[in-house]
Formats: C-alpha cells, structure tokens, sequence
C-alpha cells in the first residue's frame, strides 16, 4: 500500500487528514487493490455495491446500456478520482450504471462506512471524512449538470462544440487532450460516430477547429470570431 500514498493522500475525499489519521487509516482500512485489462468490468449494472473506488492507474468508465446493448458513458474517472460512492452511501445498494477499466488499470477499494463506524476513530478524523464525501458527492453533481448541459443541445454540431468548450474552460486553455477515442466520445455524447467524425471534419474545413487524433485546438467560435 505504500507506494500508493503519493496518489491517495491526494485523493479529495482525504483531503485535510493529518499524519495520525493517516496512520489510523492505514491500520483501520479495509482495503484490496484490484488490477483490470482494458475493457474488463469493475462493477457490473445490477450488482450489490458497499465499496468505494479509487483510481490509482489508468482510468475507468461509468456506462449505462440499455437492453439492445446500446452504449452511453455517463462519466470518465482519472487518475485520484473516486466512483461507487453515491451507491455505498445510500441505500440503493444495487448499482444503475456499470463501471469498466478504459485502459490497463488499478482501483483501490475502501469501505467507506465501516471506517466511519470504527470505534477507535477521531471525531475530527471523522468530521473530516463527512465534510470530503459531501464534497465528492456535490462536485459529481455539478458534474453531470454540465453534462445534462451538453446533452440538451439540438444537433450533434451543439453537442461538439458545448462539450469542447468546457473541457476548453476546465483545462483554460483552447489547446487541450480530450480523454476520449471517436467511439467513446460519440458515446459520451449520445451521437452516432459516423456523424460525429462528419462534423467535426465540416468544423476542421470552417475553420473553427483544429484536431489530431485526441488533441484539439479552439480557434474560433460559432459565430466566426477568433478565439
């Protein structure tokens, strides 16, 4: 577990823990650190879940798919990024979503709630637990806001160029790595990849922007001025 500390003691939900808690954490946690090739399943829709997840390498994806098999990314974790949470703190106990490995990928699992049930536990320690899931749980919401955003849009060519210029306003900069392949991103946004790929090569040729493979640049808006 300890060459994963430079990674978990940045993790938000143990944001502000001190050395001694740090210390009750290593001896108090439930832990197991799990490794998946890419595209295997973490947690699959429908299962029982009291675990949180941790991401210490690689990343992984929330999904939804419906009966005919059909795909949606509701949500990629990198690298320090916590998911499971909302389900093992609340009585829906049997996940919605499936959660997959992206890529070659490790997870740390915590159970969250036994830690807070631990008798030997500091009232600060704990404060500080509650305060950090609060946190992770408000930031997820405003999260999929921005999605439910991106997805009200009308035309594909909406949807491009909403989800582009918040990844443009998170990195602040108009040149940025989006974390997504074409397939994954047409997911992501609810679009078919073939009209994906067709608008963004209409917006390349117009001169709005410019891409190679996972790496865009912003350089103009909509309405034709420069950026």
């Amino acid at each position: 577990m300890k060459k994963y500390y430079p990674i978990i003691e940045k993790v938000s939900l143990f944001r502000g823990l001190t050395k001694e808690d740090f210390e009750f954490l290593q001896n108090h946690m439930v832990t197991k650190v799990r490794k998946y090739a890419k595209s295997e399943f973490i947690f699959r829709a429908g299962e029982l879940v009291s675990q949180v997840g941790i991401v210490l390498s690689g990343k992984t994806q929330i999904i939804k798919e419906d009966v005919w098999g059909n795909r949606t990314i509701v949500a990629n974790m990198a690298v320090g990024d916590i998911f499971a949470e909302a389900f093992s703190c609340s009585k829906v106990e049997r996940l919605t979503v499936s959660v997959l490995a992206g890529e070659s990928t490790e997870v740390l699992f915590i159970d969250y709630n036994r830690i807070l049930s631990a008798h030997s536990i500091s009232e600060s320690c704990k404060d500080k637990l509650i305060f950090n899931m609060i946190q992770v749980l408000a930031n997820k919401n405003v999260m999929l806001t921005q999605k439910i955003e991106i997805l009200s849009r009308r035309t594909t060519r909406e949807k491009i160029l909403s989800f582009l210029s918040n990844i443009a306003a998170k990195n602040q900069s108009y040149s940025f790595e989006i974390p997504f392949n074409r397939q994954e991103l047409a997911d992501f946004l609810c679009v078919d990849r073939s009209a994906l790929s067709n608008e963004l090569s209409k917006l390349q040729q117009e001169g709005i922007l410019k891409f190679h493979k996972n790496h865009f640049t912003l350089l103009q808006d909509d309405n034709g001025y420069s950026l």
